[in-house]
């Protein structure tokens, strides 16, 4: 089943798991390794600079006269980039509407690594608001959306919830799918000895790209203490040390969308499944966006992480992509086919 709220003028479709992929383990793990197709063209590779020194890789694709189309802009997650599945997929679903499309990836992701000294991690908000703000101008967009996964979804909800009522003009509407906007109980989810082979994966891509970027700028990055045993280890040891924070606890509390949610003043879609097996969404998360009128909460019993694989009736299945672009047509950002 479900659960709206906020949603009197958003038409959703209720989410039905595919077949033998009802639990929240085999959806997220089918979710990110079967493939889709690709309908994007070939795109415009754009470096954007988002602060002195640091430069992000973004794919552009335009439509004809740009500025004439509503233009979404999406956001990976932890360890992900602009090839990652669901950004294809929702690039693809947002390109065949008609909008322009630009795939970002956040700093050193997509092969990335030398163009910034930094790390990357969940409160660089202002390198999404960045992007948007550059391609507006350049472009001469007023019709702007950006949607994010995972710590991409929480990205585009910090922006959102940063500039509150102050929003620029061209920002219509923001998306975001399982997003982690509760950092530091998520983190301790992953931990979970059912979550371990997740938690794993994500250290050891963390540790190489680490180890990668001591290679690159060894006057920065020294030789750990000793190898994280968990997301919030790393983040104690490494992110809160190079990324200007006091610890894990204190990045998790900055960086959290959920301590600016309520701020949120453009219409909103959040998505989140109750299986996933390691977004957790507080209750007084929760309460903040029941609270807010801006904000559409879509919750499922199922779907897993970044996944909600349904059946493949008349498109590819993928709900949450569909769904994305189903609420920007309800709010007038995409015409109706």
């Amino acid at each position: 089943m479900t659960q709206p709220s906020h949603s009197a003028s958003f038409s959703f479709e209720p989410f039905v798991p595919r077949r033998l992929l009802r639990g929240g383990h085999a959806q997220t793990l089918a979710g990110n390794y079967l493939p889709r197709k690709n309908f994007l063209p070939e795109p415009e590779e754009r470096i954007f600079s988002v602060e002195d020194g640091v430069q992000v890789l973004c794919h552009c694709h335009w439509q004809a006269l740009p500025e004439n189309r509503p233009t979404l802009l999406i956001v990976h997650g932890l360890e992900g980039s602009s090839l990652s599945q669901y950004v294809i997929g929702t690039g693809s679903k947002a390109w065949q509407a008609g909008m322009n499309v630009v795939r970002m990836n956040m700093r050193n992701c997509g092969g990335t690594d030398t163009l910034t000294p930094t790390l990357y991690h969940s409160g660089l908000s202002g390198d999404v608001a960045a992007v948007l703000q550059t391609i507006a101008a350049e472009k001469q967009l007023t019709r702007v959306a950006a949607a994010g996964f995972s710590m991409g979804g929480n990205l585009v909800l910090k922006m959102a919830g940063d500039w509150g009522a102050g929003a620029p003009a061209f920002l219509k509407a923001v998306a975001a799918v399982s997003p982690a906007a509760d950092l530091g109980p998520s983190a301790d989810a992953m931990h979970l000895r059912a979550n371990r082979i997740y938690e794993w994966k994500f250290l050891l891509s963390l540790m190489r790209r680490y180890r990668r970027k001591a290679a690159l700028f060894p006057e920065i990055y020294r030789e750990v203490s000793h190898w994280p045993k968990s997301i919030r280890d790393f983040d104690d040891i490494i992110t809160a040390r190079y990324c200007g924070f006091s610890g894990a606890e204190d990045y998790y509390t900055q960086a959290a969308a959920s301590r600016v949610i309520d701020r949120i003043s453009v219409p909103t879609l959040v998505i989140h499944a109750k299986d996933d097996p390691f977004i957790r969404l507080t209750p007084e998360t929760r309460n903040k966006i029941a609270a807010n009128s801006r904000i559409t909460f879509l919750e499922t019993e199922h779907g897993g992480h970044c996944a909600f694989l349904a059946n493949p009736n008349g498109y590819d299945g993928r709900w949450a992509e569909r769904q994305i672009i189903l609420f920007f047509r309800s709010i007038g950002l995409v015409h109706a086919e």
